[in-house]
């Protein structure tokens, strides 16, 4: 019995924590003294159950019951809390990826193609764009690293015949007055979009605008399993539109989205750790044997790094070919 009240007690504990971080980042907007009433009231009621529970108090019913009570309320109140597509959405994250898929020939509406100064100066602009999707000829794996050597974002790189290059990304939808929290994102703070950009946008931007490191790998897959990785990211994007989803941190991210697509491919693929650090998923896609070939990865990894070469050609319509100068592809007969 004893030991039961231990367990019980470090559940509430647990319980408690997590109410104060749900209603922290749901509730943030509140005025300062309301939020703080909320969650001083929630973490006393948390703390002092679990006090008396240990120390078998003649009111530990009471007040459990009331704590009981307290978070079955919390529990209903975040079971109601829903996506939404209708905010005061970032003007990088504004507009929703829409597709039209007739055989070969796909429209895509709202291809990002910003011209970035900075992080803060730029000039929006959205695009509709037309791909043949009998002429994919690549795909590039692309890791910005902006929080150490462990954390990456993930981002695929198509690129067809004629040398047009797109990228999808999954990303957060951050509101206007928001930005990103690793934190937040386990507490349904951010819903979640797929960006298809220029990579003169999306991947010029982390090189240069905001000085991330950034690194380009060559994915050894076919022309059927581009098809397929193309049209995955088509269709996740399609399903956002219609039925907007949360962005998770752990379970619905960046990378773990490239590792779903992946296992429409090849579905025995293992899970790994290396999908939560995903500044190491480059590695977990070497070991699977899905970059360049003939190479081992330190090699791969010093030639991938495309900032020096980014940031020369900043300006330049020829990002894209500068930026690959030196990186191992796959032989060309493998690429078509």
């Amino acid at each position: 019995m004893h030991k039961l009240r231990w367990l019980l007690g470090l559940v509430i504990l647990i319980g408690t924590a997590w109410g104060c971080l749900a209603l922290w980042f749901q509730l943030s907007l509140w005025p300062a003294v309301m939020l703080g009433t909320v969650l001083v009231v929630w973490a006393l009621l948390g703390s002092a159950t679990a006090f008396v529970l240990l120390r078998q108090h003649p009111g530990t019913q009471k007040l459990l019951g009331l704590y009981v009570l307290a978070a079955t309320i919390l529990i209903i109140w975040w079971y109601m809390i829903t996506p939404s597509h209708h905010r005061d959405w970032a003007d990088d994250v504004a507009q929703l990826l829409e597709s039209q898929i007739q055989g070969n020939h796909v429209t895509l509406y709202n291809v990002r193609n910003f011209d970035w100064r900075s992080e803060t100066d730029y000039t929006a602009r959205w695009e509709t764009r037309q791909y043949d999707l009998s002429q994919l000829v690549s795909a590039d794996l692309v890791l910005s690293y902006w929080m150490g050597p462990h954390i990456a974002h993930t981002l695929v790189s198509f690129g067809f015949a004629d040398g047009q290059q797109l990228v999808f990304s999954l990303e957060i939808r951050k509101e206007q007055h928001e930005s990103f929290s690793a934190v937040g994102g386990f507490f349904r703070q951010f819903e979640q979009v797929i960006i298809a950009a220029d990579e003169r946008d999306i991947i010029r931007t982390r090189s240069n605008a905001r000085q991330e490191d950034v690194y380009l790998y060559r994915l050894a897959i076919n022309q059927a399993q581009l098809r397929t990785l193309f049209i995955g990211y088509l269709e996740t994007a399609e399903s956002l539109r219609t039925t907007p989803q949360f962005y998770n941190t752990l379970t619905s991210n960046c990378t773990t989205i490239v590792f779903d697509l992946a296992r429409h491919i090849a579905p025995n693929i293992p899970l790994d750790y290396r999908l939560l650090l995903s500044g190491h998923f480059a590695e977990y896609a070497y070991e699977l044997g899905a970059l360049t070939p003939g190479y081992n990865y330190a090699e791969l990894k010093a030639q991938g790094y495309i900032n020096p070469r980014a940031q020369q050609t900043d300006q330049e319509n020829n990002f894209s070919k500068a930026i690959r100068a030196g990186i191992p592809l796959l032989p060309s007969s493998s690429e078509q």
